[in-house]
């Protein structure tokens, strides 16, 4: 084997050096990317558990008046220092302790926005969309252009209105789902008439009869009507007939076919 020259062995020494020093900094390099990685998530972990424990704090305080719901979501709002609470199609705010809660709508002034109507109409929709339409009786056109959702009460004259002009929402692309919504409440004629209406063997055909105030055989069988009713309160349902839109958008009380049409065409180019 030949001997290095001194040169030799010098300049090998360098290299090594050189390796081991590239190694060191990539070492360390790596250990302080991971002890910021682990450092990161420790702060956020810690950050994750006091907003748990802040927000058990809201729930607490909120069971206290909301004793029989549980909120679906609570976020921060838009304000500082005030949480955006959601039952439903309902939005509240509270404060960060939970000891003060705020009914109203937040206005963007600057944006000419109701922030509070945007996200109740979102909550809205998602509630209307979580019905399977099993539990709806629907009146469909040959093509659909929209689909409204509507609480109806088989006694209530301006429902029987709507009813009496499906043919006339069908030819505008309108497709009609209906759900229960008997303002007298539970066990009352109208209730036991929506009953009858849902366990006739043709649902569509005996809510017709019913809305002229022609006679439905009176049933009973498993039915969504209790379920339709508290449903319509959730979302906002005060009368009948209530429409909601495709679009989530309420609309209280009877609106014609032609106006309804373009309202909802209107929407669908908003959105």
């Amino acid at each position: 084997m030949l001997a290095m020259t001194d040169n030799a062995q010098a300049r090998l020494k360098l290299i090594r050096g050189v390796v081991r020093t590239t190694f060191e900094n990539r070492y360390m390099k790596y250990l302080l990317a991971a002890f910021l990685l682990l450092t990161q998530m420790t702060v956020s972990h810690a950050a994750d558990a006091a907003k748990a424990d802040e927000y058990a704090q809201m729930r607490q305080n909120l069971a206290k008046i909301m004793t029989a719901a549980k909120p679906d979501s609570i976020k921060p709002s838009p304000i500082e220092g005030l949480y955006e609470v959601v039952y439903g199609a309902q939005i509240f705010y509270v404060t960060k302790d939970g000891r003060y809660l705020v009914q109203g709508d937040i206005l963007d002034v600057s944006g000419q926005s109701n922030l509070t109507e945007q996200r109740r109409t979102s909550a809205r929709l998602s509630a209307i969309n979580k019905v399977s339409e099993d539990k709806m009786i629907i009146f469909a056109p040959q093509k659909v252009k929209h689909t409204i959702t509507v609480f109806t009460d088989i006694d209530c004259g301006y429902c029987r209105k709507l009813h009496n002009e499906i043919d006339t929402y069908l030819k505008e692309g309108i497709r009609v789902r209906y759900l229960s919504f008997p303002r007298s409440g539970l066990n009352t004629p109208s209730y036991y008439k929506a009953v009858a209406v849902w366990c006739a063997k043709d649902r569509r055909d005996a809510l017709t009869r019913a809305k002229k105030d022609e006679p439905v055989e009176q049933k009973t069988c498993d039915n969504p009507v209790k379920e339709e009713m508290q449903l319509g309160q959730e979302v906002g349902v005060s009368g009948t007939p209530t429409l909601i839109t495709d679009t989530g958008r309420l609309l209280p009380g009877y609106v014609p076919a032609a106006h309804l049409a373009q309202m909802l065409e209107e929407d669908s180019k908003r959105n």
